[in-house]
Order: structure tokens, then C-alpha cells, then sequence
């Protein structure tokens, strides 16, 4: 652990110097080894993450596509966010100085593998992309779900990028190793709220604060109108239940708080009622899956009851209605990771509001409606209360693409004002930096060239 830190502090200054190009250059040669590795890759995964070929092959190809986006945006110069103000002795607010802004890394990056995706948000995944196109070296730390795929896709990233750049570890130690060691300076966390909290406050707390950029958990809810519920309510129910069944439920954002008309709850219950029992990640996943419903039917009534049986975990249909959230029973409005939802009843716009204005911050808000019957106030308050506003569609699929926002207000994220989603997300590791002054030979070489004003 020692040795890969000190490799990381001391290959920071050498990467961060390297040029866009370089850098682009860099992540199309690990796209292009990892998808000449995609059918061990995939293989791997099938045996430790008991997860369909294709769906993991789909997942290796947004991954690469993910990290020659980065290179994409690494060869447009944008990464730089240079901004440069000449020197001017009559501007309006007193004589300005020659003014010139760049971004620039923060250092080594420690990222935490998600369960849920093995690849996208994983070794190799957004994260990773994102910190090595900022300048930073990568240590990662492995999921527990699938300990033989990260290292074989650590060796496949290693084999491509200067020593020191990038690393893998392994255990729970590690964790609290990498948030609290000085030479690491931002975090990238996926994963439990309980372990994401841990850390989050460790990374406050040791002697040189850090940024940590944290997923703490999301329900997603979807509101869906009357006139809808009218018009499109089996199509309407049939959506819910296949985004509810998605990779099992372990999704961030999985719909998990259904709000609906009183009628309509019945014709979702027998939508959920159909889904068939697919196997979870591992048992630590699918025991943590369990103790979290057994939680939650301490305080909600069962709707569908999904139960485990050899072919996994069938999904689960909670019951509850927004008059009893609102009078602080708000145990629906907790996530719980894997295939259970609820579905919370309500009587009139009034009640359907005063539950959006009770929501903690969220990834995702969705809208089932029609044009002539959604309250303008609805969409106004989801839009304080989540990262991303979906209508009449579902949350599940996160698209990379430069437009995407993935994150959200407290506890949707430590962080509302960046994504882990598209190029944006380099952001996450940059820092801005001033040169007042200086001669151009001795200005970073973006810098120097800018010969025009507000470049």
C-alpha cells in the first residue's frame, strides 16, 4: 500500500504535466485493450456477478465509449477551462492586470468500485476516466462482488498507462487507508450509505480536508398523475414494473417510491406480481437485500410479497400512502438496495404535492403525466429536490452523453453541483488557478499561446 501511494505522488507532477493529447491518447489505448479482452472480461464477470453475457457486453462497450469520450474532450482543449483578461489600465472598476485562468488536477484520486456496475462505474469505469483525463493518478479499491475482474482489469489498464498512474487494492482496511492518507486528495465513492457516510466524514475530519463525491442513496420517485393513470395506466404500470425488476433492483436509480391514485395501485400490484425471481450480485448483497425489507415491513403494509427461492429474489410491492409519510412516517423515502418498491396512494393534488415538497434530495424525479393536468408547482419543487427531472419516461438508463447531470442535493450526493456522468465529470478533479503577470515564457504552455483576450 505504501509503495503504490508513493508511485502516485510521485508520477502526480509528470501526469498532470502531460499534454491533452497525451492524456487522449492514453485513454484510446485502455479502450482499445479492453475491448480487445472483452470476451475474458465479460466471461469473468458472468461467473462473479451472475449477470446476463450480453448485458455485460453492452456494459464493456459504454465503458470504452466512456473513456474515449474523455480523450474526445481531452483533444477539443476544453479540459483546460482556460479564460484569460488582458491587461487593461481603463477598465471600468480600476486598472485590471493581465489575468489568465486555467484548471488544473488535484493529485492523486482514490475511487471505490460500484457493486452494481462491474465495468461502467467500476476499475475502469467514469470515475477512473474522469480523474486520468483531469491529470490525477488512480488508485482504485475493489468491490467485494467480483475481487478476480478488477484485477484482471487492473492488469489490462496498468499495461497501458505510465507506472504510477494507475492502481488496484483490495479490503475494507484499505478504504479508510486511502481516504486518510495525505498523499490522496479527492474521493470518488460508490457504494453503501453506511460505508459512504464513514468515509465522507473522514475525508472532513483528517488534518487537509478533501473533496469526496459520495452517492448516499435515492428512491427516485415517480408522481403519476390522474389523467395519466386514465389514459395510460397498463402501459403506466408495466413501465414501473420492468424498471422495478432492472438488474434486479440494483440500480441507483431504481424507481422506489411509486405515488399514484388509490386506483391504480391494485393494477401495479399485479404488474410486480408477474416478475419472475433473478439471482442478486452475491449473499452479502442479497442478506443486506433482506434485512432492509424485513426493516421496512416492520412499517409498511406488503402489497406483492417476492420472497428468495433458487432462482433469486422475486421483487417486493410495499404499501403506504402519502397521508402517512407526511405525518412523519417517512420510512418510504429510504432506499433499499435490490427488486422491492413502494407504492405510496394519494387523495388530490394537494396531498401529491405536500409529498414532493417532504422529499430529501434525490438522482432522479420522474413525472408520469399529461399535458392538461400536471401542476406547474410539482415539476418547481422535484426541480430543488433532484439532479435529473424525467417525463414519461423512467430513470434507470443513464446516458453518456455531455448533457447528463448524475447526482443530486444531500443525501442524493455530497455534492449537487457535479455529475459522475459525462465529460462534466472531469470536473470533479480540477481545480481553478490565476496567473497575474506573468511573461509568457514563464506561463503553462495553454497560457502562453491564448493571444487574443477571454479566450
Amino acid at each position: 500500500m505504501e509503495e503504490i501511494l508513493d508511485r502516485a505522488a510521485h508520477a502526480a507532477r509528470e501526469w498532470a504535466g502531460t499534454s491533452p493529447d497525451d492524456r487522449a491518447a492514453a485513454l484510446d489505448a485502455v479502450a482499445d485493450a479492453l475491448d480487445r479482452e472483452t470476451g475474458e472480461l465479460v466471461a469473468l464477470a458472468e461467473w462473479e456477478c451472475r449477470l446476463p453475457g450480453d448485458r455485460l457486453r453492452a456494459e464493456v462497450g459504454r465503458t470504452t465509449f466512456q473513456l474515449r469520450s474523455f480523450a474526445e474532450y481531452l483533444r477539443s482543449g476544453a479540459v483546460n477551462g482556460v479564460v484569460v483578461d488582458r491587461e487593461d489600465p481603463n477598465w471600468p472598476a480600476g486598472p485590471r492586470p493581465d489575468l489568465r485562468r486555467m484548471l488544473v488536477p488535484l493529485g492523486p484520486v482514490a475511487v471505490f468500485g460500484s457493486t452494481s456496475y462491474p465495468f461502467a462505474f467500476s476499475v475502469a469505469g467514469s470515475d477512473t476516466a474522469s480523474a486520468l483525463a483531469a491529470g490525477c493518478p488512480v488508485v482504485v479499491k475493489a468491490s467485494h462482488s467480483y475481487p478476480d475482474l478488477a484485477d484482471r482489469t487492473a492488469e489490462i489498464v496498468e499495461e497501458v498507462l505510465p507506472k504510477g498512474v494507475f492502481a488496484l487494492v483490495h479490503g475494507q482496511r484499505r478504504a479508510r487507508q486511502l481516504v486518510l492518507d495525505p498523499r490522496i486528495k479527492a474521493v470518488a465513492f460508490i457504494g453503501s450509505s453506511r460505508v459512504g457516510r464513514e468515509l465522507h466524514h473522514l475525508a472532513a475530519t483528517r488534518p487537509e480536508p478533501i473533496p469526496f463525491y459520495g452517492g448516499f442513496g435515492s428512491v427516485n420517485p415517480v408522481f403519476v398523475t390522474k389523467r395519466a393513470m386514465e389514459t395510460r395506466g397498463h402501459e403506466i404500470a408495466r413501465g414501473f414494473a420492468n424498471a422495478l425488476a432492472q438488474q434486479s433492483g440494483q440500480l441507483c436509480t431504481k424507481p422506489g417510491l411509486l405515488v399514484v391514485p388509490e386506483a391504480f395501485a391494485d393494477d401495479v400490484a399485479a404488474e410486480v406480481r408477474a416478475l419472475r425471481a433473478e439471482p442478486l450480485f452475491n449473499k452479502l448483497v442479497a442478506k443486506r437485500y433482506e434485512t432492509g425489507v424485513e426493516a421496512l415491513t416492520e412499517f409498511l403494509d406488503v402489497l406483492v410479497e417476492g420472497g428468495s427461492g433458487a432462482g433469486g429474489h422475486a421483487p417486493t410491492l410495499l404499501r403506504t400512502t402519502a397521508a402517512e409519510i407526511l405525518e412523519g412516517h417517512d420510512e418510504a423515502l429510504s432506499e433499499c438496495f435490490g427488486p422491492v418498491s413502494v407504492v405510496a396512494t394519494y387523495r388530490d393534488s394537494h396531498e401529491l404535492l405536500e409529498l414532493a415538497v417532504a422529499l430529501p434530495g434525490q438522482l432522479t424525479a420522474t413525472v408520469q403525466g399529461a399535458d392538461d393536468d400536471v401542476l406547474p408547482e410539482l415539476i418547481s419543487e422535484l426541480t430543488g429536490r433532484a439532479g435529473r427531472i424525467v417525463w414519461n419516461q423512467w430513470p434507470n438508463d443513464i446516458a453518456t452523453t455531455p448533457a447528463m447531470h448524475h447526482g443530486g442535493p444531500w443525501p442524493a450526493t455530497t455534492s449537487p453541483f457535479h455529475t459522475s456522468v459525462g465529460v462534466r465529470a472531469v470536473e470533479r478533479f480540477q481545480r481553478p488557478v490565476v496567473f497575474q503577470g506573468f511573461p509568457s515564457r514563464f506561463l503553462p504552455e495553454v497560457l502562453a499561446e491564448v493571444v487574443t483576450g477571454n479566450a
